[in-house]
């Protein structure tokens, strides 16, 4: 049953004039009611009476001086005619004008939703925006997303979805993610967000819920991922029906979907370990679709990188991991920021090393996570690297006919001012070199033949750029010096 209690505000408990007096009258008799059992009260048990998940009757509101049911049900049910179902449910018998004080139950069913939006923060690559109407178009950032979209992200595309409370949502390569739900309850402020991940994979970023019926929620075609305050990933592989969870930070709450694949979501204000299987920090879950919810596993260490600190500076961006014997493969991130919020580049490998191709100069956070024989990914390392590619060619020619050497460089980048050394010596580690040229701006260098014997030479160029400055020395090459006949 529910109680529906009515109260004067404290310090107004004298309600001056006949409209006073007749609210009095109707607060003293629906206290009787409520006494005798004449009014529902609110079941006790929040599962309901066969266990399924229910949501409060109603919400609370307090009326301001001069309200009306009329205006009430204007602002905060589904429209003005609501004034009705209000008045009914309240026991009141007309929209006219109430003392301010007075505690009305709103009908939970009944409470207006307004319609939230989530801003494009960061894209990179191939994603497009699905409209409602089946309509595509590039997406680009800045933008707002609201509910019945879709975001489609193809090899290299990234998207980053920043929601109204500062939660994030990065949509990976390769993925398609709808948003099912974006909305608030006006009166309360409650937010349901919903997501559906079709396929590929997401990784979150959501704040702690400052209210309990705030809902934040993935679904994949086998488990439905609650969560609040919470760093997570959910991937679902079509092929295999499986939907993989990584929790990172936080819980996520997960719920199998029925048999004939319709979800069964926990609602607004049910707590996270009510779930089918709750997921803590460091653990993750595999679900296939149409089975029992999978155990909680433990998820493999933080790799490490080798020489993570080098520049990165030749034609591939290579990486090394220091290998987990746990490992089956390691997953690599590059974005522009540590929290992996501006992703460009994705790979999965199954050794210790990986290669990135094409990859811009700029300075960049590589994440690496060691991959188990689930397919989890386990926890993550991120460094920092910068990407400069200072590439320098060099070669000699024995020019006869003037008697001379003649000594050229090529750097790959020519549209930054470098210099250039130039270093002759008899011996490998450039000891009292016979020729040692500094400052040089030009790409070649001209000497006379050295006596007979064997030389090593080396060329250096060195540039300064963004307040860096950067050096690359040639491998040594050798030359011979025949005597003349």
């Amino acid at each position: 049953m529910t109680v529906l209690a009515y109260k004067v505000i404290p310090g107004d408990a004298t309600i001056r004039g006949r409209r006073g007096a007749g609210w009095l009258a109707i607060v003293c008799l629906l206290a009787a009611c409520a006494a005798s059992g004449g009014v529902a009260a609110q079941p006790q048990n929040p599962k309901g009476e066969a266990g399924e998940k229910t949501t409060p009757a109603y919400a609370i509101y307090t009326t301001q001086d001069g309200d009306t049911l009329y205006d009430i049900a204007a602002r905060y049910l589904t429209g003005p005619a609501d004034w009705v179902l209000l008045g009914h449910f309240n026991h009141v018998p007309a929209p006219r004008r109430m003392p301010a004080g007075i505690v009305l139950h709103l009908p939970a069913s009944r409470l207006r939703q307004d319609w939230d939006a989530t801003r494009v923060l960061a894209t990179s690559g191939p994603v497009e925006r699905e409209f409602r109407t089946g309509f595509n178009l590039p997406l680009h950032t800045g933008e707002m997303l609201i509910e019945g979209d879709r975001v489609l992200t193809g090899r290299n595309g990234f998207a980053t979805l920043h929601l109204p409370d500062g939660s994030h949502v990065v949509v990976s390569q390769e993925s398609e993610l709808s948003i099912e739900k974006l909305r608030h309850i006006t009166l309360t402020g409650a937010t349901s967000w919903i997501f559906g991940l079709r396929h590929g994979e997401v990784e979150g970023r959501v704040t702690h819920a400052t209210r309990r019926s705030d809902l934040f929620q993935i679904h994949s075609p086998s488990v439905i991922a609650g969560v609040r305050g919470t760093h997570f990933s959910v991937g679902y592989d079509v092929a295999a029906q499986t939907t993989k969870v990584a929790v990172f930070e936080g819980a996520v709450g997960i719920d199998p979907l029925t048999p004939r694949g319709r979800s069964v979501p926990p609602v607004p204000g049910m707590p996270l370990d009510a779930a089918a299987q709750l997921v803590t920090a460091n653990f993750g879950n595999v679900t296939r679709a149409d089975d029992a919810i999978g155990s909680p596993v433990n998820l493999l260490p933080a790799p490490s990188l080798v020489r993570p600190a080098r520049l990165q500076e030749g034609q591939s961006v290579t990486f090394d991991v220091e290998p987990d014997e746990h490992a089956v493969g390691y997953h690599l991130l590059i974005s522009h920021d540590a929290r992996q919020l501006e992703m460009v580049r994705d790979l999965r490998v199954s050794s210790a090393h990986a290669v990135f191709d094409d990859l811009p100069d700029d300075t960049y956070f590589v994440r690496i996570a060691s991959i188990d024989g689930n397919g989890l990914d386990g926890l993550p390392s991120v460094y920092a690297f910068e990407r400069r590619q200072f590439g320098l060619a060099v070669s000699a020619v024995n020019c006869a006919a003037t008697g001379t050497y003649k000594f050229r460089w090529f750097v790959s980048r020519r549209d930054v001012s470098t210099r250039f050394r130039f270093i002759l010596a008899a011996s490998a580690d450039l000891r009292d070199p016979l020729v040692d040229r500094t400052d040089l701006m030009g790409s070649e260098l001209r000497i006379g033949n050295p006596p007979t014997g064997i030389y090593c030479w080396t060329a250096v160029a060195d540039r300064f750029e963004n307040d860096r400055f950067y050096s690359k020395c040639s491998p040594l090459r050798s030359l011979t010096q025949a005597g003349h006949r």
